[in-house]
């Protein structure tokens, strides 16, 4: 007899992680399905987790903080083994998390490739050939970078996201096409290393979903960095020369040499061998799947979360997808701010931010008001040594309800959970004004950046 289940679920990512728990949490007999090298998902073995860690790496060796604070040149020649290393040794320690979690919630773990052989029946390909059945089913097979035929990967040369690895010394030259999350990032870390980066995209800048303000800091400070930036350029041919570089020409005829290239623009969903084509469900040209607000595709019991549903594509998001897809599916009412998930990008400086930028407030007839601080104004960010750091609140002018909070700097990524917090309360800027904040921490920019909007409203009355 085939087995069956209540839910089961392709891909072993954050999406399908928390998917697969949720489930298990109500009692539910739950298969959560993946290659075994892969389990834990792109995010740990391909994506954010590496990235993340590599970040950290490359900031340590090359002393950048260090050299800001203290003019001290701290950095000497690092190998992309000792990166490699040290992202190796996290990458295990998350894939352990991954596997003590699903085990203690008596999730089965099945090995192997999921089709679909109908819309309640799974064929598996490992290393036995079995099929199984469910009730639900969730797909969360999140996505591959994309690869143009137009483009001749090679290993160690000419690579997508995932083939850093593949490099056995640091090139002196990059180039990198695409200034979408995964370019900036890249682009930013490499320079850290002294290696002399162009950073290529056919759109005017980066990061369009960005505040503008903090987007464009972003760009001066990787130009500040040693990033060239290179926008409205169309790269229509990539090749390898006889002296094995890269050679990159653009539609108006310019040319530009490298020693390697990262091809960063865009990724695809992966659904390509899940057979969902028979069961009526279409991708997308990019691979990813339409779900409505419950993340159902056009099979009610079928769920999609996660990268492979496209935009944000935040690991955060798609955990959160997951466990809401798996208690739509049981019956367990759940609240959800769609609203108020924080975006982190990773790059040097990192970005965040949460809630509503200024394009929305202008094209939606709001009136708002801009309150900043900057990270110089403040006692730790002089400690730290940071010039860049920018934080802005976003409020409105009569109410002064906080409508969103936009952050450049070092810990960014962290500092937004507090204006998070105030928007999830639909609070003021005078929370900010009225509270204490530990003296010195960078906490104490929202303080500064709500005096700074109460003065402008204030002069105004």
């Amino acid at each position: 007899m085939m087995e069956h289940y209540d839910l089961a679920v392709i891909g072993s990512g954050p999406a399908g992680q928390k998917a697969a728990i949720q489930a298990a949490k109500l009692g539910k007999q739950v298969a959560i399905i993946d290659r075994a090298e892969s389990l834990g998902g792109m995010c740990i073995h391909g994506g954010a987790i590496p990235s993340k860690t590599l970040r950290e790496a490359i900031l340590y060796f090359s002393g950048f903080y260090h050299r800001q604070a203290y003019g001290v040149q701290r950095k000497r020649d690092v190998t992309v083994q000792e990166l490699l290393d040290r992202c190796a040794e996290v990458v295990a320690s998350e894939s352990r998390v991954v596997v003590t979690q699903l085990e203690r919630n008596r999730v089965e773990v099945i090995e192997g490739e999921a089709s679909f052989v109908d819309d309640h029946t799974l064929q598996v390909d490992g290393k036995r050939q079995h099929k199984l059945t469910a009730d639900y089913i969730v797909i969360a097979t999140g996505t591959v970078p994309a690869r143009p035929d137009s483009v001749p990967f090679e290993d160690g040369l000419i690579i997508d996201a995932s083939g850093l690895p593949t490099f056995t010394n640091l090139p002196r030259s990059f180039i990198v096409i695409g200034a979408g999350v995964i370019g900036t990032e890249y682009a930013s870390m490499l320079a850290l290393l002294d290696i002399e980066v162009s950073l290529i995209d056919q759109k005017p800048g980066m990061l369009d979903f960005v505040d503008p303000e903090i987007a464009e800091a972003l760009s001066y400070h990787m130009r500040d960095i040693g990033v060239a930036l290179h926008f409205g350029e169309e790269v229509v041919n990539v090749a390898k020369t006889a002296n094995g570089r890269v050679r990159v020409t653009f539609r108006s005829g310019k040319r530009m040499v490298a020693d390697a290239l990262l091809h960063a623009a865009g990724r695809y969903g992966a659904t390509a061998t899940l057979g969902i084509e028979r069961l009526g469900i279409e991708p997308d040209a990019r691979g990813r799947l339409k779900v409505n607000s419950q993340f159902q595709t056009v099979h009610p019991h079928i769920y999609a979360v996660g990268d492979v549903i496209g935009f944000p594509s935040l690991a955060s998001a798609s955990m959160e997808q997951g466990r809401l897809a798996a208690c739509h599916a049981f019956g367990l009412p759940c609240d959800h701010q769609p609203n108020l998930l924080p975006y982190g990008i990773y790059t040097v400086p990192e970005i965040s931010m949460v809630g509503r930028t200024e394009r929305d407030l202008m094209r939606d007839g709001v009136p708002y008001e801009v309150g900043q601080a900057r990270y110089r104004e403040i006692a730790r960010g002089q400690i730290l040594g940071d010039r860049v750091g920018l934080l802005k609140l976003l409020f409105h002018q009569e109410s002064r309800q906080l409508l969103g909070v936009h952050v450049i700097g070092q810990g960014a990524t962290e500092l937004i959970h507090i204006g998070q917090a105030v928007l999830a309360f639909n609070g003021t800027i005078d929370f900010f004004i009225r509270n204490t904040f530990n003296y010195p921490t960078l906490a104490e920019c929202y303080r500064v950046a709500a005096l700074d909007g109460h003065n402008k409203v204030a002069t105004e009355e």
